[in-house]
């Protein structure tokens, strides 16, 4: 499909991109950047969105003065923060019925995989699942289904957001422009792409590993 092909090279060239986006619309920059991450975050259905990437080339794109990091850091850890609270709320809404109705907009095996995760980690899930995507949308969704006290969630999702939003963008604005960095770019993001999956990666061979080795029922 036309916009998946889209998406695919707006993550792989996201700092091409980002360029184009900081010349035709400058300061409005922030509030797309906003936008994104509070959408990737927010909405249960945009997991898709990029997330670690989008951060990575911001700060290397504020590395160069067309951006400031500092506002860049403030601007998408309040977007981090409220998209998690906003998923939270949806969670809250729909309830345990979820996993025993079918809902057109939600993928079920990325639901039951975050719900997994979740049972096992707890309430860290929350700062953990900020470095995994997919499982970094569903997170927040599934702790309002589990109705976490919204006091408990909110501490970890500022922690995971400060500590998501300030590695990334700074990690882009201290190598991003390294000489190695700017001409291998794309190379870049698919590894960071890539070690973004590993831990759901782990998470799967763990759990089938776990599966066949279970005894049948008598």
């Amino acid at each position: 499909m036309a916009w998946i092909r889209a998406l695919v090279d707006f993550i792989l060239h996201i700092d091409r991109h980002l360029v184009e986006l900081v010349g035709h619309y400058g300061l409005w920059t922030y509030g797309l950047l906003f936008l994104i991450v509070f959408l990737e975050t927010g909405i249960v259905v945009t997991p898709f969105l990029p997330g670690d990437s989008l951060l990575f080339a911001a700060g290397a794109i504020a590395a160069t003065g067309a951006l400031d990091p500092f506002v860049l850091f403030v601007l998408l850890t309040v977007a981090a923060i409220l998209g998690d609270s906003l998923n939270y709320a949806i969670g809250c809404r729909l309830g345990p019925r979820v996993f025993k109705e079918e809902y057109r907009f939600l993928n079920r095996k990325h639901l039951e995989r975050t719900h997994a995760f979740y049972e096992k980690h707890g309430g860290k899930t929350i700062i953990l699942a900020r470095f995994v995507p997919i499982v970094r949308t569903f997170a927040p969704f599934v702790a309002g289904i589990g109705r976490m006290s919204y006091r408990r969630f909110l501490i970890f999702n500022v922690v995971g957001g400060v500590v998501w939003v300030g590695l990334f963008v700074y990690a882009g604005y201290f190598f991003g422009n390294l000489p190695w960095v700017k001409q291998n770019f794309t190379a870049v993001i698919m590894a960071i792409i890539f070690i973004s999956v590993v831990p759901i990666g782990i998470e799967f061979l763990r759990t089938l590993r776990e599966k066949w080795s279970t005894p049948p029922a008598a």
